[in-house]
């Protein structure tokens, strides 16, 4: 029994056929520059969902932050059990509420209507990429029970 060969070398005088026909030449360049294009289209998409999952996040921020300042004026009015604060009280939380340096938003504004012993706190801002003319607000009711003794 003859052992058998797992690497045939080709016999001499025969040439080894070609891996590849030869007018095939070019194709792997066509290839990884396709593979390329679809990668960077890829990437695009990568960085186009990100910056709006940072526009996203930035929005719920701002929300939270107009709640947090309607918060702070209606926790002023519980400590003074009226909804009827002075001008000044007002005024300096409407100045916090539009500096966006500090703890302010884009653009913001408070104001406060006060109907019998309810008062409506209303925050409103608008988004560095909102259009203009386009606003988020936020409102909340504030009612302070009045108690007889």
């Amino acid at each position: 029994m003859k052992p058998t060969r797992f690497f045939a070398r080709p016999r001499a005088g025969r040439r080894a056929a070609p891996s590849r026909p030869a007018n095939s030449r070019g194709l792997s360049l066509i290839e990884v520059l396709i593979v390329l294009l679809l990668f960077s289209f890829g990437l695009l998409g990568l960085v186009g969902m990100q910056a709006r999952a940072v526009q996203a996040s930035k929005g719920v921020e701002d929300a939270q932050r107009a709640a947090m300042l309607a918060n702070d004026l209606a926790s002023a009015m519980w400590g003074a059990n009226t909804v009827t604060l002075d001008a000044a009280a007002v005024t300096a939380w409407q100045g916090v509420v539009a500096d966006p340096l500090g703890r302010g938003l884009p653009e913001g504004a408070g104001t406060v209507a006060v109907t019998a012993n309810v008062a409506r706190i209303t925050v409103s801002w608008r988004p560095p990429h909102l259009a203009a003319g386009s606003t988020h607000r936020y409102v909340t009711e504030v009612l302070i029970p009045q108690v007889t003794p």
